[in-house]
């Protein structure tokens, strides 16, 4: 039965080599099933079913890949897209979070339909190569600064805006040793190194009275998501704000998915020179369909994982790896008060750490370009200067295509990026009037 679904001989794998490779994936992985409530838990919602939902979300969007395209690609909530759904979405623009999950299923019933009418590639096609590539380093940057900030290393400072936090601060040791331990054994490629690392920093934290462990036995059955299950909220559905914030969603969702997907396909020896591979429809189609799965569940945007690569290094080369992957997300459904009491000083490192591997792209900007290089260095720099990813990607378009215009290239932006630029400049124009009025 495996042989027929999965083409395990066509392939050159067998069972043993996809569970285990399965296994590797969630090892690398399971960090968000710590860090996603943390970072949601900022907006309101319940932690304890956003842990369940995690896991869910993970095991449902896992399962799609897995069967939809059969592919060994793992699905969770995506870092980044958590961090603007939590800190520009309601606590910086002011929304509820179910207005922001409403913008997630929204997102996913649009990116469903690009995938069935084959429109990714217009979009992707149509953003210049620089924003493409300084997407990523934004939102590595931006990541890097919450975990800095979780941990009280980078405290606010009436003078100088930010400055050192007090180093007699218990959760700054915790974090430095959780990045030493985790930068340690990434040197040695040590699967789960992430993972290990929040261990070890929880259990320091532990030490030195910062971590209480929980009453009762540490296994136990999920808690309920009825906090934050199907919670939507349509009264700001036809506003501007939402079209920024779902187009945002979108926008990272799509370069997020698609290029994990190539780069880890890649690995597998089934894509071609491009990038693109036979089932490339189907894996997209899974992570819309993931996307809205999770938004029901309650969680922000799936998105394919770029851990995924890591079992494919194992040898894992199906989607039975990702059906081994989802069965481990459901047996730590059952270990939530062990994933729970993992303070936010133990999952900074983490968040430093997916930083720095999604500040690799900047090397392909070419800032001796400025009609490149400055608009990318807007997009990098706004997105954790201004606390928002959305405000990154917005500046960056802009002055790409006002700096080709008043340059006289205007055959160099796209009419797909000059209607968006449009876009945003009126909503700019709009929050202005807004705010003098």
């Amino acid at each position: 039965m495996l042989e027929k679904f999965f083409k395990l001989k066509q392939n050159n794998t067998n069972p043993r080599r996809e569970i285990m490779a399965g296994i590797i994936t969630f090892l690398t992985m399971s960090y968000i099933l710590v860090v996603n409530p943390i970072i949601l838990g900022e907006t309101g919602m319940d932690k304890s079913a956003l842990f369940t939902t995690t896991a869910l979300a993970a095991i449902v969007g896992t399962l799609l890949m897995a069967l939809l395209a059969n592919v060994p690609i793992a699905q969770a909530p995506g870092m980044g897209l958590n961090s603007f759904f939590a800190f520009t979405v309601v606590l910086t623009m002011g929304y509820t979070w179910q207005f922001a999950l409403t913008a997630v299923i929204i997102e996913g019933v649009i990116f469903m339909i690009l995938t069935l009418f084959n429109v990714r590639e217009l979009i992707i096609k149509n953003i210049p190569k620089g924003l493409k590539d300084a997407i990523p380093v934004g939102i590595g940057l931006f990541i890097t600064l919450i975990g800095l900030k979780s941990a009280g290393i980078v405290v606010s400072n009436p003078n100088t805006l930010v400055s050192l936090g007090n180093m007699a601060n218990h959760s700054i040791w915790v974090a430095f040793l959780g990045l030493i331990v985790i930068a340690v054994l990434l040197v040695k490629n040590v699967h789960g190194a992430i993972l290990i690392g929040m261990l070890v920093s929880t259990v320091f934290a532990f030490f030195l009275g910062d971590v209480t462990v929980p009453q009762g036995s540490l296994i136990s059955l999920p808690p309920s998501i009825a906090p934050i299950f199907f919670r939507f909220e349509w009264t700001h559905v036809f506003t501007f704000d939402m079209l920024i914030v779902v187009f945002t969603f979108l926008l990272v969702n799509l370069f997020d998915s698609v290029g994990t997907l190539i780069g880890v396909i890649s690995k597998t020896g089934i894509a071609d020179k491009n990038g693109d591979f036979p089932q490339i429809q189907k894996a997209l189609m899974a992570d819309a369909l993931g996307t809205m799965s999770g938004a029901i569940l309650g969680t922000s945007p799936n998105t394919a994982y770029i851990e995924s690569a890591t079992g494919v290094a194992a040898g894992g080369r199906t989607g039975l790896t990702s059906v081994s992957t989802a069965v481990m997300f459901a047996l730590a459904l059952f270990l939530a008060p062990i994933f729970l009491m993992v303070p936010a000083s133990a999952t900074a490192p983490a968040l430093i750490i997916i930083g720095l591997f999604m500040m690799s792209s900047v090397t392909n900007i070419n800032f001796n370009d400025i009609s490149q290089g400055f608009p990318a260095f807007l997009t990098i720099i706004f997105m954790p200067f201004t606390y928002s990813i959305a405000q990154g990607i917005i500046f960056g378009i802009l002055s790409f295509t006002l700096i080709k215009m008043m340059t006289g290239k205007f055959k160099e932006v796209s009419i797909t990026l000059y209607v968006i630029s449009l876009f945003f400049l009126f909503k700019i124009i709009l929050d202005a009037i807004g705010a003098f009025s």
